[in-house]
């Protein structure tokens, strides 16, 4: 996975889920916390940005294993 992730490659991987699926961000794998996703997205020097919006819990291990930070 690059670094720079663009608009268009988070959109593909996005398109084929239920919409109304909510979205979390895992967040830091040595304290894997899940974090709300904020609602507004600011673009700004070429970039979108989109702000954490507050922690939820812990990450489920299962997740952890997926993202490989175990």
């Amino acid at each position: 996975m690059p670094h720079n992730l663009t608009v268009g490659h988070l959109l593909r991987q996005l398109q084929g889920l239920d919409p109304d699926l909510p979205i979390r961000l895992a967040v830091n794998p040595d304290f894997p916390f899940t974090h709300y996703v904020g609602v507004e997205v600011v673009v700004q020097d070429g970039m979108a940005f989109i702000a954490d919006d507050g922690q939820e819990g812990y990450l489920p291990m299962a997740v952890s294993d997926a993202l490989a930070w175990v």
